[in-house]
């Protein structure tokens, strides 16, 4: 892969992880535009872990204190004793969901939604739903009802965001779009949806990014014959990974900071549009048989 496509895939990742439109769909998108011949490969995933770089590194002071939380309450043999830390195990019950949904059916997934089609009909699905929570949070918002934060989450408020993570892994269903979803229907702040949103990442692309690199590693040792090289079959493959992966945190991290400020002033009724006219174009590009 030449190193100007690296860079031009980790600003699309980068711009698209956090916001609410797909990274996954517009890396599909663009590969293929670029003449990729496996546009699902393991680079779509692993360069992934830019974007986890960018929200260590903007929640910094937040994760250091969900993890002293965590440590205070090992040693005291307590469990969730403080706002911290019941914030870190709903944030490993709002994983489960989707580590149980990638484990029994990543194959399935991949055979089905890693395509241009099935992304246009996601993408569109899941901006209706993202518009049918932004009426719902205006309802609430009628009704007098605030709207809630972080600090009031629940068991099942924390395993329901993680089912719509879930839905995520489905291109075009956007983790921070479903995510978002999941929180404005709980009640849910848009800010505290995102805030929330963006810590559950964490472990999930943590962990889909280090699987696939492992595989990649042993794809080295043991190529298969009818699949993609790998990521690490050159040097010039390994360093496109390591500069999209390094342009991906960098343009990450000034997404998520203009989101968190983006939502705390309008809707996402601008991410709606976008998502409907974004699935329209690549289902009618697709019919007119202008991409595969």
């Amino acid at each position: 892969m030449p190193l100007w496509h690296a860079v031009v895939l980790g600003i699309v990742q980068g711009l698209t992880e956090f916001l609410p439109i797909s990274s996954t769909a517009h890396l599909l998108l663009v590969r293929q535009l670029l003449g990729h011949p496996h546009p699902d490969d393991a680079f779509t995933v692993v360069i992934q872990l830019g974007t986890l770089v960018a929200v260590v590194a903007y929640f910094r002071i937040d994760l250091r204190r969900i993890l002293a939380a965590v440590w205070a309450d090992l040693r005291e043999r307590r469990l969730g004793t403080t706002v911290e830390g019941r914030l870190a195990w709903f944030i490993v019950l709002g994983t489960v969901p989707a580590v149980a949904v990638g484990f029994l059916f990543k194959r399935q997934l991949k055979e089905t939604f890693f395509n241009l089609p099935a992304v246009a009909v996601v993408a569109t699905a899941f901006a209706v739903l993202l518009a049918a929570a932004e009426w719902w949070a205006r309802r609430r918002a009628a009704r007098g009802l605030p709207d809630r934060n972080d600090a009031n989450l629940t068991w099942l408020d924390a395993l329901w965001i993680g089912c719509w993570q879930a839905c995520a892994l489905m291109p075009g269903g956007s983790r921070s779009g479903t995510t978002l979803t999941g929180g404005l229907f709980a009640g849910l702040g848009r800010a505290a949806a995102a805030r929330f949103s963006f810590l559950l990442s964490v472990p999930v692309i943590l962990g889909a990014g280090l699987k696939d690199l492992l595989d990649e590693y042993k794809k080295l040792r043991a190529p298969e014959p009818d699949g993609p090289p790998s990521l690490f079959a050159s040097a010039d493959d390994a360093a496109a990974l390591l500069v999209g992966t390094l342009v991906s945190a960098v343009v990450g991290y000034l997404a998520v900071a203009w989101l968190l400020h983006f939502l705390k002033r309008y809707s996402t009724v601008v991410f709606v549009a976008y998502r409907l006219l974004l699935g329209s174009a690549i289902g009618g590009a697709v019919l007119a048989g202008w991409l595969k």
